[in-house]
Formats: C-alpha cells, sequence, structure tokens
C-alpha cells in the first residue's frame, strides 16, 4: 500500500488492501466490508471483495490487479470481452463491473472488477451441453464490421495480442503469431533453425492454409471466441452447477482457433475427441475440411510460443518448432529446414505435461 492512505479505503477486513479506484466503478452507495486474496494467478493478484450494496443486499466481487507487460490490456480486454460475450451468452461468464487504473507507490497498477463465483474445478464440464454453449458464442457472436480483430487488445496469460481489424484472416492471425514469436525471442534469445521456420510458415505456410479458407469462393464469418479456452479457464458454479468460463481475452477470429491449446501437452480433457464431435454437430469443419487438423496444429503453435515465453527453458518452443517444420514440409518445402520428428510429436507419443501455476509474488 502506497503512503498515501487518502487513497485507501479504511476499516475493512481481510489481507487485501483496496484502492478507492476499485470503489469507484462499483455502484454507488456501495459498502465494502472485506478483501481476501483468493485464487491463483501467475500474472495477477486476485481477491474476492465483499460489500453492502445501497439497497442493503450483500455481494462479492472478483477483483484482478496486474502490473507492468500487458496490464492494461489484461484489465480493459477482460472488461470488453466479458461484456461481449454475456451479451451473446448470457452467464457464460462473470458479469464485468469495470476496470481502471491506481498507483501504488511508483507502481502504476491496472484492475478488472466482476461478479464473484464459487467454482468446483475439479470436474469436466458435460460435453454436449458446454460445446452447445461453445457453438452458440461462435454462431451469435458476430463482428460488428464484418472483419477479425476486436476493439481493444486482449491478452493470452499476460501476452498481448495484436488485434487491429483485418479482413483476411491470414493477416489477422499472423499478427498474433509474429506477437509470440517476437514475446518468445525475447525471453529465450535467437535460435537460427527456428528462425528460418518462423520466416517460412509466416512467407509461405499461413498464406497458403488459412488463405484457402476465404478463397476459390470459399469465405469464413469472423465469429467471438474466447480466446484462452483451457481445462483451468472453465468451472462449476457451486449454486447454480452451471459451467463458467474465466480470463476471457476476446477476438472476432475463425471459431476453429478456439480449440487452439485442445492439443498442446498440458490438455487433460479437452483432448478427447467427444468434445470435438459435439461441437461439429452444429459447427462443421471450414472448408477445406480435410485440413481441420493441419490448422488446429498451425493454431496450437500460438499458444506453444505464449507459454514458451512466459516460462523461460520450458520444452513448447520446441514442440513448437517441430510443429512448424512439420507444416513447412507439407504446405511449403524448403531444403534448407531441419527434418520433422514424427518421436517429438505429441499427437503421435500423447505425452501429457501437467500446467503449474505459481502465485504471483
Amino acid at each position: 500500500m502506497s503512503s498515501n492512505l487518502s487513497e485507501w479505503e479504511m476499516e475493512i477486513e481481510g489481507n487485501f488492501p483496496i484502492n478507492k479506484a476499485v470503489t469507484k466503478v462499483m455502484p454507488s452507495g456501495t459498502r465494502i466490508i472485506s478483501a481476501e486474496s483468493s485464487g491463483i494467478s501467475a500474472w495477477t493478484k486476485t481477491a474476492k471483495v465483499s460489500v453492502i450494496l445501497l439497497d442493503g443486499n450483500p455481494k462479492r466481487y472478483f477483483l484482478k490487479c496486474a502490473t507492468g507487460q500487458g496490464a492494461r490490456a489484461l484489465a480493459e480486454g477482460e472488461f470488453h470481452s466479458a461484456t461481449a460475450i454475456n451479451d451473446v451468452v448470457s452467464g457464460l461468464v462473470p458479469k464485468a463491473t469495470g476496470w481502471g487504473q491506481y498507483y501504488n507507490g511508483e507502481s502504476l497498477v491496472y484492475f478488472f472488477l466482476g461478479d464473484f463465483h464459487d467454482m468446483d474445478f475439479s470436474a469436466a464440464p458435460e460435453p454436449a451441453s458446454f460445446m452447445s454453449k461453445i457453438a452458440e458464442l461462435h454462431q451469435q457472436g458476430t463482428s460488428p464490421n464484418g472483419m477479425f480483430g476486436f476493439p481493444v487488445p486482449t491478452v493470452c496469460g499476460k501476452m498481448e495480442r495484436t488485434l487491429t481489424w483485418e479482413e483476411s484472416w491470414a493477416k489477422s492471425f499472423t499478427h498474433q503469431l509474429k506477437d509470440v514469436i517476437r514475446y518468445d525471442n525475447e525471453t529465450n534469445g535467437p535460435w537460427p533453425e527456428y528462425d528460418a521456420a518462423c520466416k517460412q510458415l509466416i512467407d509461405v505456410v499461413i498464406p497458403r492454409l488459412l488463405g484457402a479458407l476465404q478463397s476459390d469462393g470459399r469465405m469464413i464469418t469472423p465469429s467471438l471466441i474466447h480466446g484462452d479456452l483451457w481445462e483451468r479457464n472453465v468451472g462449476t458454479d457451486m449454486e447454480t452447477g452451471e459451467t463458467v468460463l474465466f480470463d476471457p481475452g476476446c477476438a472476432y477470429a475463425h471459431n476453429e482457433m478456439e480449440f487452439e491449446t485442445w492439443r498442446c501437452t498440458w490438455a487433460f480433457y479437452f483432448n478427447s475427441p467427444i468434445y470435438r464431435r459435439m461441437y461439429q454437430r452444429h459447427i462443421e469443419p471450414s472448408e477445406p475440411a480435410e485440413e481441420w487438423d493441419d490448422r488446429n496444429r498451425l493454431y496450437s503453435i500460438h499458444p506453444y510460443l505464449n507459454d514458451s515465453a512466459g516460462h523461460p527453458g520450458s520444452n513448447s518452443r520446441k514442440i513448437a518448432y517441430n510443429d512448424m517444420l512439420y507444416l513447412c514440409e507439407k504446405y511449403g518445402p524448403l531444403e534448407t529446414l531441419e527434418k520433422y520428428d514424427p518421436e517429438k510429436d505429441i499427437s503421435i507419443t500423447g505425452t501429457h505435461v501437467p500446467f503449474v501455476i505459481k502465485q504471483l509474488e
């Protein structure tokens, strides 16, 4: 807490200081009773905030605070993402209340405030009903201008996405892939063979593999995607029994990008084919349908490099590199590249590596 005590709420219970900037986004007349650290997050500090509203009713909020890289995009992006999702499928994510900023000493803190839910994370969602909601989000969540992108930057983890509006999905995805390649190189340093594969992927493979979605009379409609749909961002509300999603970092994108993490090493139930099968009852694979798995492999490179950038020395970079080599050999052969190794391909080996989240200190 900064030395200027007038900027902070006083006489509240709990271990989490609340700046008055947070109170200002709550309904007028709200009185804070307590604020306790709640949940585990690698990139933010989070709290459960208990209040009494002006009408005397109790309410609980979930507060997320971030500093440094991607902090504004995280807070502002989650507010706009949660609002957009709830406008399409009400209750699928916690209702967003507001976002803002304040100083804690010399540190600029960005925050997101939304409804608090008591959650159970031990059970997988029922495939048919869950994928029906995801399909509804993708079908009903349409881009306001018919283009790919989003009105504000969002994040995956803490890594900011470039989401400028584009008519071409290949260009839009390329922006996002270049983001994580840059973040990864900043963290892990240069690797000439990897850099060559990245260049071939961007220059040749993406225009061919994703360009095919919008050529020869084919077209795709930008869909609202959650943007970080993996198992730790899905839970069951303890009061209603409904499935609730967390930490959205939305984009209007090709709907199939939603499943980018589902083939990654840390997937532990979304890698089951039943989820894909239930989804495709509502939305069939885009044409060329026979290239669905290759597109999914391409999309998975994004979270792998995002993970590599956030966790120096992880094996994710090597897995992404091998997937790049597979795609380059198939869609953009280049003799100077190394060879794809099927023994390092987790879609063949079935390797599972649990994802460990360490709380931000």
